[in-house]
């Protein structure tokens, strides 16, 4: 799919001429005068905007305000034979990315301009895209000592270099978006986009622009048109978690996305085409979803050519203390810490117990146990189960209000009851321990 630019100039053999310099690599369209792009831009979005600096009504200046306040992101360069410094800075000022003289000295020039806007944009997008706490909580290798673990990882590095759609399920927080990245890194799509969406996390229509984008005036607030993730995926990796929540009229678009690779934004009549790689993840039993009606059959089939389950932690245990000795280094080194270790009896606590949440519970058991302890070795006392020495297969974790109840308390004792010396110790100020220690009841409320 070629990039999309916009041409604005008044003199009609410049835009022949700067369509004949772009039209090989990219879809050109062109407009006489700022009031036409304005209506085109109204219509659909493009990937860069290139405007003649003097117009006749609607100049250069005037379009770049206009498409500064509804299309921000979208990279204008900006083309004048009057190049005067003040008309430089005043376009730079105003959102520009890139001023040159007209006549051009060499075509190469726009064409490393429009190359580099683009560039600049696609890091931009990236950096948000790439913004997931997950990849940040794991090595890059993912820690698998266990078989399952290890099984898991050899069939994902079986697949990863296929274009193969592959479905992982497992329980929350097993990891399942850790393992589509290790897929995406080791593919022939890892300098692309890997984009990620949590199905669950969005209302259906919300979900639908979404993933698909729309486009201005498609519904209430949709100020302008918007690329979707599909677009932002666009030959790289869309990874779709949470799969079984989508609801049955985006199941079937999006079925028609994975057989044509082809999708219409919300809104709009124009079709797009992609060249997307899908990993789908679900925490539910799909084929049970199905014969309940609530997940397309047809839809399973085309997400399920390559599956792959992640075991729980409880059946991988072999991973448990690598991932939680991994994790207090991680979160010390985050909190300022100095590096703690694991005695003995807490770590065959951390074996006893079934780990509901898995990994993800493992990593916020470690990050409580990092702020109740007060010495350099993690106790079974700082580990926040409801009942560390009780049965394993009904222990709870503690809620947070309750772990920093335990952290003021067991400050206090160490302080000799010393209020200034212990909200020190826990890095608080005095007066939010003081109202701490009267939200928990330790002191009366005045």
């Amino acid at each position: 799919m070629k990039n999309s630019v916009l041409i604005v100039d008044d003199e009609p053999a410049q835009r022949q001429l700067l369509g004949a310099i772009l039209g090989d690599k990219y879809g050109v369209e062109t407009a006489a005068d700022g009031f036409e792009a304005t209506r085109l831009l109204e219509q659909r979005s493009f990937d860069v905007v290139i405007t003649d600096e003097r117009m006749p009504g609607m100049g250069g200046i005037e379009l770049i305000k206009w498409i500064r306040e509804r299309s921000p992101e979208i990279p204008i360069i900006v083309l004048t034979a009057y190049g005067s410094i003040q008309t430089a800075v005043e376009a730079i000022k105003l959102g520009a990315q890139e001023y040159l003289i007209k006549p051009l000295d060499n075509p190469d020039e726009l064409r490393l301009a429009v190359q580099k806007v683009l560039g600049q944009r696609l890091l931009k997008d990236q950096s948000l895209i790439h913004q997931a706490e997950t990849e940040a909580q794991f090595p890059a290798d993912i820690i698998a000592q266990s078989q399952a673990m290890s099984q898991a990882l050899t069939l994902a590095s079986q697949v990863a270099p296929q274009l193969a759609t592959v479905l992982l399920t497992g329980e929350s927080g097993t990891g399942k978006e850790v393992l589509a990245r290790f897929i995406h890194r080791r593919s022939p799509r890892a300098d692309s986009p890997f984009v990620a969406v949590n199905c669950a996390a969005l209302a259906e229509s919300l979900l639908e622009s979404e993933l698909f984008g729309h486009e201005k005036g498609a519904f209430t607030g949709a100020t302008q048109a918007k690329r979707g993730r599909f677009e932002w995926a666009h030959g790289g990796t869309l990874f779709l978690d949470e799969i079984a929540e989508m609801s049955g009229n985006l199941q079937a678009k999006l079925l028609r996305v994975l057989q044509e690779q082809q999708f219409e934004r919300v809104g709009g009549t124009r079709t797009i085409s992609v060249d997307v790689r899908v990993i789908a993840a679900t925490n539910r039993d799909l084929a049970e979803a199905i014969r309940q009606r609530i997940f397309r059959e047809d839809l399973y089939y085309r997400l399920n050519v390559f599956p792959i389950h992640l075991a729980p932690l409880r059946d991988r245990r072999e991973d448990i203390l690598p991932l939680a000795k991994y994790f207090l280094k991680k979160i010390a080194a985050q909190m300022g810490q100095p590096i703690k270790s694991l005695r003995s009896d807490t770590q065959e606590q951390f074996l006893k117990y079934t780990w509901p949440g898995n990994v993800r519970e493992l990593q916020n058991t470690v990050e409580r146990a990092l702020i109740i302890c007060t010495s350099d070795v993690i106790r079974p006392g700082d580990i926040p189960f409801a009942s560390v020495g009780g049965d394993s297969k009904t222990s709870q974790p503690l809620t947070m209000a309750e772990i920093e109840r335990r952290a003021i308390t067991h400050a206090l004792e160490e302080n000799n009851g010393d209020r200034r010396k212990a909200a020190a110790q826990l890095g608080i100020s005095l007066r939010t321990l003081q109202y701490r220690l009267r939200d928990y009841g330790v002191i009366e409320k005045d």
